[in-house]
């Protein structure tokens, strides 16, 4: 979505580095190029005016001109000012003291409504809600259909007395909703209104019954965040005719240039809650203005990975993995099965190295990537016994054309994923050696390297940085993939060893410093 105008700004940041004095003209010429920057995104030009304002009074002032890195100073001044066009900080939904909490969708026809009503009550159940559904959209075909669709995927109950296509109130099927609510315990209830095609009256005289029907604690604002300009008028339509309290950012995963997303919160005055990001129920987070300002600027999000790592580990998955490599024991494919699955939850693969910091520089790599990789892997370690799993040293060549065959792909493919496995192993082995876990520290050689002063057992591995909260499972610390993959050939060599991208070696990225340089 931003990335036109992360690489515009990439290079503009790019200009001032390397200057030791920032002079006026320097200024001027910045935000200059800043405000074209932001214009070719979309963005509303009043925010626009809004944000050079602000960025030349605080480029000139103190905090710039005594800096020891002025260029680093308007950059972090860029990003402030980012986060508050995106609001400052996030905001919670506001629950009711006594339930159910009554939450309105509004917003036009094609903007993700119904969609994001689904994704919203999985997101609430996992939170520990119970949620209810509730089809009001009675003028769009198949529109309640739908709905029960998405209900079913996402495990809530949907209250939908009529077949919709034109038939029924929505209003008093919205009012009817929080009787039924109470009787069945639900404590959360989701209005899901009819969509406009445009700035309509009559429907919009309807959103506004429904309103006054039900009382809503939360009106909802629900914006493709690809319709650029006419999202502001849009905002305003809703903000003046039903009365917003809230906006979700729908179709964040879309190649438009996202003026409308550093827009509406400026315009309406209300706060982004949410971002959808794609079509899939689990494709929805809780939008934090900080997070999405560092990755427009590609400074990654590591809070997010850390979160989405954290989720995707169980609790029993991670203390497994710890008390194994405190124990020294072996790292087993059956180990490195648990963990690819784990990995596939949190989602593509290119999303996530997409959250590392420095990686906005790499969008052409990181679109090669092919999750099918995962699935090729995954089909060749499910082909093995369990014993073959814990013990691969017992696959012969037998054994390897029968494995080949089960998951439907070549000998060489299985040999493959076997050697690059058993390097992984190695290097697990000695990482928690030099890491001094109890039973597999090696023995200091009497190699002239290890001679140096300090250096007894080799170099130790810095543990720890950006991704030290990331579970057991990613060795080191740093957010990394499993053992023994590669998203370029099977089995692949993981992080560490081997990983790489088209024209990239993660080796270089993440190799362990030597605490005496």
């Amino acid at each position: 979505m931003f990335d036109t105008l992360s690489d515009r700004l990439s290079g503009i940041f790019t200009k001032l580095r390397g200057k030791g004095r920032l002079t006026d003209a320097d200024i001027d010429a910045t935000a200059r190029e800043i405000r074209l920057a932001l214009l070719e995104a979309d963005v509303a030009l009043p925010v626009v005016k809004a944000f050079i304002a602000s960025l030349k009074e605080r480029a000139r002032g103190a905090e710039v001109s005594q800096a020891l890195n002025p260029a680093q100073q308007i950059i972090k001044i860029v990003h402030e000012e980012l986060i508050t066009i995106l609001g400052g900080e996030g905001r919670r939904l506001q629950l009711a003291k006594q339930p159910p909490t009554v939450i309105m969708l509004a917003g036009l026809q094609g903007s993700g409504k119904t969609t994001l009503a689904g994704k919203l009550s999985r997101w609430l159940k996992s939170q520990g809600h119970q949620p209810l559904l509730v089809a009001a959209d009675l003028q769009r075909p198949n529109a309640v259909n739908q709905l029960q669709v998405l209900a079913g995927r996402a495990g809530v109950d949907v209250y939908a007395p009529q077949p919709g296509n034109g038939v029924g109130d929505p209003v008093q099927v919205a009012k009817d909703s929080i009787e039924h609510a109470r009787r069945t315990a639900k404590d959360i209830v989701i209005v899901d209104t009819a969509g406009r095609l445009g700035i309509d009256a009559e429907m919009m005289q309807q959103a506004a019954d429904i309103r006054a029907a039900v009382d809503p604690d939360e009106v909802i604002f629900v914006i493709d965040a690809m319709v650029g300009q006419d999202a502001v008028q849009t905002a305003e339509a809703f903000r003046d005719g039903v009365g917003i309290t809230g906006v979700v950012l729908s179709k964040l995963d879309g190649d438009a240039r996202g003026g409308a997303a550093l827009s509406v919160r400026h315009v309406t005055g209300q706060p982004i809650l949410f971002a959808s990001t794609g079509e899939k129920l689990e494709d929805f987070d809780v939008f934090h203005p900080d997070r999405m300002a560092s990755r427009i600027l590609g400074m990654g999000d590591v809070l997010t990975l850390i979160e989405t790592a954290e989720a995707a580990f169980d609790e029993d998955q991670k203390e497994k993995m710890t008390s194994k490599l405190l124990g020294g024991e072996q790292f087993t494919l059956e180990d490195f099965l648990d963990q690819l699955i784990a990995v596939r939850r949190m989602g593509p693969i290119a999303n996530i190295l997409g959250m590392m910091p420095g990686m906005g520089q790499m969008k052409d790599q990181l679109a090669e990537l092919d999750d099918s990789h995962f699935d090729r892997v995954t089909a060749i370690i499910r082909s093995m016994t369990p014993q073959e799993r814990t013990t691969p040293k017992i696959i012969n060549a037998s054994r390897r054309v029968r494995i080949a065959n089960g998951s439907g792909v070549t000998v060489m493919d299985v040999n493959q994923l076997l050697n690059r496995f058993a390097d992984a192993q190695k290097m697990m082995k000695q990482m928690s050696g030099m890491m001094g876990l109890p039973g597999t520290r090696r023995k200091a050689t009497k190699s002239p390297k290890n001679k140096r002063k300090g250096t007894k057992g080799g170099n130790r591995p810095r543990v720890g940085g950006a991704g030290g909260g990331m579970p057991a499972g990613f060795p080191g610390g740093m957010p990394q993939l499993p053992p023994g993959l590669d998203p370029n050939a099977l089995g692949g060599g993981g992080m560490p060893p081997g990983f790489k991208l088209p024209k990239l070696d993660f080796n270089k990225l993440n190799k362990p410093k030597d605490d005496n340089r």
